[in-house]
């Protein structure tokens, strides 16, 4: 099913991330006030489900808010109930055959137009990230930018896995090893990064060859129906994928556990994530595989810093680790050791830093953080704040901030044990726990001492401690001397150890092959 524009390996440009825009300059400023009023202007609109080819109403809507002004509503959409749940399994089942048998080339080309569209409309889903994610404009322009480095990346991985590989030819026989596609996928994004993430997993399904059901956060599905837009611009067959918004509760299961899913891709809490891995183990009627999961789950992340570290640069990296994006990021800092000879130094340098940073609505670019994602966001983390006080000191933040959206002060608690609540458990905002290490290998053992494995980051300038954390920090993205977030695709692949997932290298060269499955085939001659 190719044609002459079909792309080929060799004639694609070699992969390049997508730069980021600019938006100090004058005229970026204003471009990007212009589209958040464009935006602002759909609020209230009312969005379908998209099954078996078509738009489908449901009985019950949800609203997702703007959690800067959470009286503002910023899309409605259905809440799809099982049945309907049911039927969109069901539907991409019918389509598979068709879809599996379409050419790679063909494939890759739809998702390279997919990228040329996003980065057409890179702006637009910039404001609707800023109104329904609450992201500031730099951490939009991230999440835009990485949304379109998966599809450019992704369409050139599929075309290197559509040649056969080299295999050893014995005598007598012709001998190949190929990559099928599997069947239906349930893709379950998180609404921390509802575009990069919702594109990353979608898209690498998709041009594997499989047929997608795309559950996203009920806090964003507005900018996850605005991704099905370009997925049908770019010329995804409208049988290729089907999108369900509603309660995870009453779709989730039905989603998981349908004897005609055979994989499910997931970002998100823990809990959820061992959930899902429970229920696609177990086995039902109609069912001939052995489902597999793609799981990225929690983080409690750690950076070190040693005596011998750059300290300003390790308080910019601290600071931009621990607060970006309200501290919404499973690999945001959460966790602060410090050897003990510059702990007083340091915490008093980040403290300064930390009590410049500006908070309030996300649409207004002098706000270094905007709001968390919703109340009960709020309320958890504020119940941590409440735990921290008991369990070490809060020296800045710890309260609300002012405005009417979800606003929390950038917090620190200083003092805390390694088997504090506040050290150990996920709290998804912007709290530091920071403790004292006697010395650099206390460190490390403390910064392993946790059931998560995701992220972690070491300032250093001793070359034999950085070789010595390269061999003993557990964490599947390590970096020195740098943040311990904003993986880049294709440079950082992403997954972490332990609770924290299934290692899957998002943005890596292994990551397709969790779409796929490799058939060996020989042949006498």
């Amino acid at each position: 099913m190719g044609n002459s524009s079909t792309p080929r390996g060799e004639s694609l440009p070699a992969f390049r991330n997508e730069p980021y825009v600019d938006s100090s300059t004058e005229a970026n400023r204003a471009s990007m006030l212009d589209a958040l009023a464009r935006v602002r202007g759909e609020f209230g609109r009312e969005y379908q489900l998209w099954i078996g080819g078509e738009g489908v109403k449901a009985e019950a809507k949800l609203s997702s808010l703007n959690p800067s002004h959470p009286d503002e509503v910023v899309g409605v959409h259905q809440k799809a109930t099982g049945e309907l749940a049911a039927k969109a399994v069901e539907s991409a089942f019918a389509f598979y055959p068709e879809w599996r048998h379409t050419s790679a080339e063909l494939r890759a080309h739809m998702l390279l137009r997919a990228a040329r569209i996003l980065r057409e409309r890179k702006l637009e889903f910039d404001a609707w990230l800023v109104h329904e994610a609450g992201k500031t404009w730099p951490e939009a322009e991230a999440d835009v930018s990485e949304a379109i480095d998966f599809c450019e990346y992704y369409a050139r991985e599929m075309l290197r896995y559509s040649l056969p590989p080299a295999v050893v030819q014995l005598p007598g026989e012709r001998d190949e090893l190929r990559y099928l596609p599997m069947g239906v996928g349930v893709i379950i994004p998180p609404w921390n990064f509802p575009l990069a993430i919702l594109a990353g997993m979608t898209t690498a399904a998709l041009v594997a060859g499989n047929t997608v059901v795309i559950k996203p956060s009920s806090d964003t599905p507005t900018i996850a129906a605005k991704f099905v837009e370009v997925l049908l611009q770019a010329g995804f067959p409208p049988r290729s994928f089907e999108f369900l918004t509603g309660s995870g509760a009453v779709v989730g299961d039905v989603l998981v556990g349908h004897p005609l899913t055979r994989f499910v891709s997931f970002t998100g809490s823990r809990e959820v994530g061992l959930r899902i891995n429970e229920l696609a183990a177990k086995p039902h009627p109609r069912q001939r595989w052995i489902k597999r999961v793609v799981a990225e789950m929690g983080g409690k992340d750690a950076i070190i810093v040693d005596e011998t570290a750059d300290l300003d640069a390790a308080v910019t990296g601290v600071s931009a680790s621990a607060y970006g994006y309200q501290g919404q990021k499973c690999s945001a800092c959460s966790r602060l050791i410090v050897v003990r000879k510059v702990h007083d130094d340091f915490l008093a340098r980040l403290q300064a830093k930390v009590e410049t940073l500006r908070v309030g609505p996300s649409e207004d670019p002098d706000n270094y953080m905007g709001p968390v994602i919703n109340a009960s966001a709020v309320n958890s983390i504020l119940g941590y704040i409440a735990i921290g006080r008991k369990e070490g000191r809060v020296i800045t933040g710890g309260q609300r901030a002012p405005g009417d959206g979800y606003f929390i002060q950038p917090t620190i608690i200083d003092g805390v044990n390694r088997k504090a609540h506040v050290f150990q458990e996920e709290i998804f905002g912007p709290v530091l726990a920071v403790t004292a290490a006697r010395d650099f290998g206390h460190a490390l053992e403390l910064a392993n001492d946790t059931e998560y494995g995701l992220t972690g980051a070491v300032f250093s300038r001793d070359r034999a401690r950085i070789e010595k954390a390269r061999e003993t920090f557990f964490a599947g993205n390590l970096y020195f001397n740098r943040k311990c977030t904003g993986a880049m695709v294709g440079a950082h692949p992403f997954g972490g150890f332990n609770m924290s997932g299934t290692d899957s290298k998002a943005g890596g060269p292994d990551y397709l092959l969790q779409f796929l499955q490799a058939q060996s085939i020989a042949e006498k001659v």
